[in-house]
């Protein structure tokens, strides 16, 4: 250990941390552009720049290592007039447009030139002038004015997605960001390139001028575009998600995501073809009908059936208390141990990044709590052909995509499905109900790892507004209530699983007494063994291991 002295104060440090490093873990926080704690050094920004005692010159705080006895300056004169001289040449070419830069409120240049500059430019001659709107990939859009060259995206593109794509051109003031020869940024990881960059010069191309960071509400939550999880934000204004990125954790993500999980595990909540009311079929087609009359008529289905005439069908696409409750109906109410799970398994889709080959969310969470073996689905068409089994309930999940599935389904007498869109296996369905996404409701999943992770509504429903889940919203959000009821920023009538199958179960006379979704999470916690001890206060923001994982975790 080093003992170091930093504007005054006395740290221990671990030997081999740069100033910048034991500053930040220590509470101080030294202006820097380039430098960031996932990527090598490269120093070029100079904006950290520090005073180091008993050496001559002023010293980058990114890549000077502590030593004993070190004694450092961040806020002494000497060095904030060289950060004011670093900002005077960031700023010299810099296109004064943050009133229309999708960065601003967020931009990182912008803060340090309020903070750490002079409030002027001694600059009279015309700007360097570079091409804008260079659309660097299919994701990516690149302003090289913008660009202050401090490498983060080419380092991250070469050292982190491991596709250098990226590199710099010319020299002096005449240097621009480009692609290499014959290359475009299309690698899975392009748009953390957009997180990491200070400025605005990479932005979102599918989010590009549709908001300001002011006029959104974000929302902790995960990603269930595979078994990885990412930890996120979602970013909503007037009741549609209009982007989603990153959020720190380390021991599931760091600092990164995938595009597909940026760009395509929100669509469905905005789309379309979501399920706007209950349906029945009457006849040839399903009309719309109150949850009352929806929920009676699958209770009064299911009584006349016996025990071994009903299949329960999961998903691991459904939270830990969606499945932990369907697992209960299916044993106390229908009488049948048997909940079939789906895989989602997609082939050579897996690297060592992030991207995991399952693409559901909660595998692991339903493994824990019970789910039947992938080869009980053999046997259970087999017996829908043979009529042995008449009726079934699907929880989100769309089974029909499976043509041998979608073969055996309308063999049967009664289909109900919790479903948030249109799909195969709504479509032959005789009863289906709306289901909350992701973004609509409170839960936990269960990630490959082992570690258990909430999901918070950042969308409102009809049915929040019943129950008054405890989602709080920004005043844009408050502004989407006025639209139409069924129009993109609406609020849909979508209900989480554990509540239709709660309401069907007490119909048919078994009465569960949740109110909110941590209340059957606090059972599931008592029941269940991997989830002995939890709660939503201890799982947080960065989630908690199942205890299986954290003894694995340990003996590794």
């Amino acid at each position: 250990m080093a003992k170091i002295t930093v504007d005054g104060k006395h740290f221990d440090v671990e030997d081999g941390r740069t100033i910048i490093e034991a500053a930040r873990e220590n509470g101080i926080e030294i202006p820097h552009f380039c430098w960031h704690p996932k990527l090598s050094v490269s120093g070029n920004c100079r904006m950290c720049l520090v005073e180091v005692e008993k050496l001559p010159k002023l010293v980058i705080a990114c890549a000077t290592r502590v030593v004993d006895g070190m004694v450092v300056h961040t806020t002494n004169p000497r060095v904030v007039k060289a950060r004011e001289a670093v900002m005077e040449f960031l700023l010299i070419n810099h296109p004064l447009d943050c009133p229309i830069c999708d960065e601003a409120g967020e931009c990182k240049l912008q803060d340090y030139a309020y903070a750490h500059s002079t409030g002027a430019s001694r600059f009279t001659e015309d700007k360097v002038h570079k091409p804008k709107r260079v659309e660097l990939g299919p994701r990516v859009m690149l302003d090289t004015e913008r660009c202050i060259m401090c490498s983060r995206c080419v380092r991250f593109c070469a050292e982190i997605a491991g596709k250098p794509q990226l590199t710099f051109s010319q020299r002096g003031d005449r240097v621009e960001l480009t692609t290499f020869p014959g290359e475009q940024l299309d690698n899975p990881y392009a748009m953390n390139t957009i997180d990491i960059c200070p400025v605005g010069a990479l932005t979102n191309r599918d989010f590009r001028f549709k908001a300001r960071v002011w006029e959104m509400s974000s929302t902790e939550t995960v990603c269930p575009g595979c078994a990885r999880g990412c930890s996120m934000y979602t970013w909503v204004r007037n009741n549609e998600i209009l982007r989603q990125t990153p959020r720190y954790n380390p021991t599931v993500n760091d600092h990164w995501m995938c595009d597909q999980g940026r760009l395509e595990t929100f669509r469905h909540v905005n789309a379309d073809d979501r399920i706007k009311a209950p349906l029945i079929r009457k006849e040839s087609e399903c009309v719309e009908v109150g949850w009352d009359e929806a929920i009676a008529r699958t209770a009064s289905e299911f009584r006349v059936y016996r025990k071994s005439e009903v299949a329960v069908f999961g998903s691991a696409r459904a939270t830990n208390e969606d499945h932990f409750l369907l697992q209960k109906f299916a044993r106390e109410v229908l009488g049948t141990r048997q909940v079939i799970v789906l895989p989602h398994i997609v082939p050579d889709a897996e690297d060592a990044v992030l991207l995991r080959a399952d693409k559901t969310p909660n595998a692991r969470g339903v493994a824990a709590i019970g789910a039947a073996a992938p080869t009980a689905l053999a046997d259970v068409l087999r017996r829908i052909e043979a009529g042995e089994i008449r009726a079934a309930f699907v929880m989100e999940d769309d089974i029909a995509a499976d043509p041998a599935v979608a073969a055996a389904l309308p063999k049967l007498d009664f289909l109900a499905v919790h479903a948030s869109n249109e799909s195969e296996t709504t479509r032959l369905a005789d009863v289906v109900f709306p289901a909350a996404t992701f973004a609509e409701r409170n839960g936990t999943y269960t990630n490959f790892q082992g570690v258990v992770q909430r999901i918070r509504p950042s969308v409102t429903t009809l049915d929040q507004d019943r129950a008054s889940d405890g989602l709080a919203m920004s005043r844009w959000d408050r502004l989407g209530t006025a639209f139409d009821r069924w129009g993109r920023g609406a609020r849909r009538d979508a209900r989480p699983g554990w509540k239709v199958i709660a309401g069907i179960a007490s119909v048919m006379g078994m009465k569960y007494k949740y109110l909110q979704a941590e209340d059957v999470f606090a059972e599931l916690a008592t029941v269940v063994e991997a989830f002995k001890g939890m709660t939503y206060r201890s799982v947080g923001s960065r989630g908690q291991m199942l205890a299986a994982a954290r003894e694995q975790t340990v003996r590794s």
